[in-house]
């Protein structure tokens, strides 16, 4: 039987497929043969008539593994599945889980198993991560992504809980000002705790850019200008509402943000324009005049117009943002290479004992 590394997350979109799929492409490099599963799934597609979960498919081809998606995803979350949970008549799951753990681990030296949620969510239906790396006897490498502090309760609950089961933490996507802070003060305070810090990702924006066609998906609008350069990577974004004198400033120190400003305020959506920013986004259901259209298409910049106001667009661009999936070649490549120089390879082969 292979071992089993569980790779989870103190909450939701915090990097566990960049990091299942950094760690999974090193070690191959290194010879390990590797299996894959995410016992717990909520996105549900076909494949090739059976159903699997959309981001343990897409871990499982970056990786050129070939396992039944029934294997590799027992458990899929569905609304009638839910629903049968809280009326408790879903029966337990863990036991497909284990065999199938046991039946792909069979071929393999080590198996990744990748978390849903975050470590501690499904236990409404007897499913959660803790559980799952009891029961399967796994160690566990759990990411955290930084969203203005490191989650610092829910890494001691986990190893509290998990004990030497869990081997360390990955501290993902931290700006550079923070970098001090997480070698003098947070890094001490966690390994007092007797939680190894086994990797610090820095932030990079590609890593949560998204393209002008799926920004336009996303926020429910539609591309009116420049179709044909929707590709676009967006970075950040910056709020057009401010005078155009002001607007100018920051404009200048964020080159690849798009601009989300009203249908009516064509003065700045010219600058932004003329500045060539990735994607214009008009709010209001407003469509702009002839001028901005035709500079638009001149210069490759894509507009979208949405309906919502500026406000209730900009909310909704930052969690699709903080929540788009990595799906983009580039960022895999970025993604695996970020992973192989930040994280401490030789203790965490150490801990697998690989």
């Amino acid at each position: 039987m292979s071992k089993g590394l569980y790779i989870g997350s103190t909450r939701a979109y915090s990097g566990k497929n960049m990091l299942s799929i950094g760690i999974g492409l090193y070690l191959q490099k290194e010879g390990v043969n590797l299996g894959y599963m995410k016992p717990v799934g909520a996105m549900s597609v076909n494949q090739d008539e059976t159903k699997g979960d959309e981001d343990a498919l897409f871990v499982q081809e970056v990786l050129n593994l070939a396992q039944p998606a029934n294997l590799v995803t027992p458990v899929l979350v569905t609304q009638d599945f839910m629903m049968r949970a809280f009326a408790g008549n879903t029966g337990d799951h863990m036991p497909d889980i284990a065999s199938a753990y046991k039946e792909l681990g069979q071929s393999c030296d080590l198996m990744l198993i990748g978390g849903s949620g975050h470590t501690l969510s499904g236990k409404y239906c007897g499913l959660d991560g803790v559980r799952t790396i009891r029961e399967l006897k796994l160690k566990a490498l759990i990411i955290d992504r930084l969203q203005h502090e490191v989650n610092y309760d829910e890494l001691m609950s986990i190893k509290e809980q998990l004990g030497d089961q869990m081997i360390g933490v990955v501290l993902n996507d931290i700006p550079a000002s923070f970098l001090a802070e997480i070698d003098s003060v947070i890094r001490p305070f966690l390994e007092r705790n007797k939680i190894p810090v086994l990797g610090v990702i820095p932030h990079d924006p590609l890593m949560s850019s998204i393209r002008a066609f799926e920004l336009a998906d996303g926020l429910g609008g539609r591309l009116i200008a420049a179709q044909n350069r929707a590709e676009g990577m967006v970075e950040n974004f910056l709020i057009g509402t401010m005078q155009v004198e002001n607007f100018m400033t920051y404009f200048r120190r964020n080159p690849n943000a798009a601009v989300i400003v009203g249908g009516d305020r064509a003065d700045v959506q010219l600058v932004a324009i003329e500045g060539s920013c990735p994607c214009l986004v008009l709010t209001g259901n407003l469509y702009p005049n002839d001028v901005i259209l035709a500079r638009a298409d001149t210069l490759n910049v894509p507009i979208v117009m949405v309906r919502q106001d500026t406000y209730t667009v900009a909310k909704k661009m930052e969690s699709l943002m903080a929540r788009h999936k990595m799906r983009d070649v580039m960022k895999i490549r970025q993604g695996a290479l970020l992973t192989s120089n930040n994280l401490d390879f030789a203790t965490i082969r150490k801990n697998l004992g690989l």
